[in-house]
């Protein structure tokens, strides 16, 4: 391809430390932190002598000034990585010198302006954080898109600091959005769940859930059942003004865990309650993360639970991975999530109630040499979303795209979604068909149906029938099932 550099540049010092043209066609940035607060000129300075040993492609000084250091057609030496450096452009902006190397305004402003045209030049429409080292290396990107990598991923340091860390998700949500592409990993408002019934609510959200555990470890009916409890269904002060859906406020445990995708600064003010050891209440007035959309709400609360930390420790060892729903919730209870004296109990109370452990899945962690496409349909490339290594990110990939499906190298379908459940009669011809209140002969009686057309509104698996299906007189609580062994399909 033609590479060109960024008409941003005001000031031009070529570097002789790159290795010569890339290897790779680019696709990543990787964003650094000088730490100093460095003029645009004084960045280039700082590798032009060959003993040196490191470049950049890019630096943004102080002012947000752009200096050109190495051609975007060579690979400059940056990231402590051979093979990222091949596909990445690298900034080197100018920051604090101390922890958490903080950026001015004109510098965060001129790296979202750079990082903006440096997809539009090399023709990506989107660029995408993922917030993860594994799931970032073992991602490949559509033809499209654009990802962040970060040098603290290839070598033990702190770069870009945790000030710019902590604003990636922002920075790929404004440059996706001033390329005039929306961002198919986030969108759902919580504002859309406010005239829904909790039924409707639970089947709306729940391949959100099943499709983070494919990415986080945790348990889909454990956290469902928090966004629950902590929302309201969605439909609480905080969820409808913030997209907050777990009580994440803006300071929990120091914010020094990685994979955070809130943007550092958005905060929503409310008054709100907490339980005390001796079981009574007190009101404070916090304040709380603030996200774009309900799928960043559960991302950051997964990182959270995955990354934070008590002293050297993880608050919620054990928890990514554990298949056992009441053994999960206590894991958080016991790290210090809640302080409700009841949290657990009432957490699997909500599992049971709704019956969550249907959106469960077996997470693979086993990564492929092959490559898993995202497509509508085989012979639909352009449909295509993305081709992964790594057969869960695929599968969260088709979660998020109702309608595709997961192909192998050879076109085979390994996995599909479906558009949402369609509701559907059947007729019963026996007079004792019990309803239960739950999927299961395990679940008590609510009684029979009688002979008639019933109305289907969703399926589950359990005891006692090949498959159940629920009474749409019962949605709400979802609380009427039948086994649909002995009722056929009209």
């Amino acid at each position: 391809m033609a590479y060109t550099n960024s008409p941003l540049v005001v000031y031009t010092n070529l570097s002789p430390n790159h290795s010569g043209q890339r290897t790779h066609s680019i696709d990543r940035i990787t964003p650094h932190c000088v730490v100093g607060q460095l003029s645009a000129e004084s960045i280039c300075g700082c590798f032009i002598s060959p003993s040196r040993q490191a470049s950049c492609n890019y630096g943004i000084g102080k002012d947000g000034r752009v200096s050109l250091c190495v051609e975007e057609k060579n690979r400059s030496w940056c990231s402590s990585s051979a093979a990222n450096d091949q596909r990445a452009i690298t900034i080197e902006c100018a920051s604090d010198r101390n922890h958490p190397y903080a950026m001015n305004s004109a510098v965060y402003t001129s790296l979202i302006k750079l990082c903006t045209d440096i997809c539009k030049r090399n023709g990506k429409t989107k660029l995408l954080w993922l917030g993860d080292k594994n799931k970032t290396l073992n991602y490949a990107p559509a033809a499209n898109e654009m990802v962040l990598t970060v040098h603290r991923w290839y070598a033990n340091k702190s770069c870009p600091g945790d000030w710019l860390y902590s604003r990636l998700g922002d920075l790929a949500a404004k440059v996706t959005a001033a390329l005039g592409t929306s961002n198919t990993l986030t969108g759902l408002q919580a504002t859309s769940l406010k005239g829904m019934e909790p039924a409707e609510v639970v089947a709306k959200v729940a391949p959100l859930f099943t499709a983070n555990q494919m990415q986080s470890g945790i348990l889909a009916s454990v956290s469902l059942a928090q966004f629950i409890l902590e929302s309201g269904y969605g439909k609480s002060e905080l969820a409808q003004n913030a997209n907050n859906c777990f009580g994440m406020k803006s300071s929990l445990s120091g914010n020094s865990w990685s994979g955070s995708v809130w943007d550092g600064h958005s905060v929503y003010t409310m008054k709100t309650g907490e339980q005390n050891t001796d079981g009574s209440y007190e009101t404070v007035t916090a304040d709380f993360r603030k996200y774009s959309s309900i799928e960043d709400s559960i991302a950051d609360h997964s990182a959270y639970l995955l990354g934070a930390m008590n002293g050297s420790k993880k608050r919620y060892e054990g928890l990514a991975g554990c298949t056992d729903y009441k053994k999960a919730a206590q894991v958080i209870k016991d790290g210090g999530y809640a302080t409700s004296l009841d949290y657990v109990q009432n957490i699997c109370r909500v599992i049971e109630q709704w019956n969550l452990t249907q959106y469960d899945v077996a997470v693979a962690t086993t990564p492929t040499t092959a490559l898993y496409r995202v497509r509508k349909s085989w012979s639909d490339a352009a449909s295509q979303k993305g081709a992964f290594r790594d057969l869960s990110n695929a599968k969260a990939c088709a979660h998020k795209n109702l309608g595709y499906s997961v192909y192998d190298e050879n076109g085979k379908v390994v996995y599909s979604t479906s558009t949402a459940f369609q509701p559907y009669t059947v007729r019963v011809s026996i007079s004792d068909l019990r309803i239960r209140k739950g999927p299961g002969t395990n679940y008590g009686s609510r009684g029979f149906t009688g002979k008639g057309v019933f109305t289907i509104v969703a399926e589950a698996t359990g005891k006692g029938a090949s498959k159940w299906g629920l009474l749409k007189s019962y949605a709400n609580k979802r609380d009427g099932w039948i086994s649909l062994d002995y009722a056929k399909k009209v």
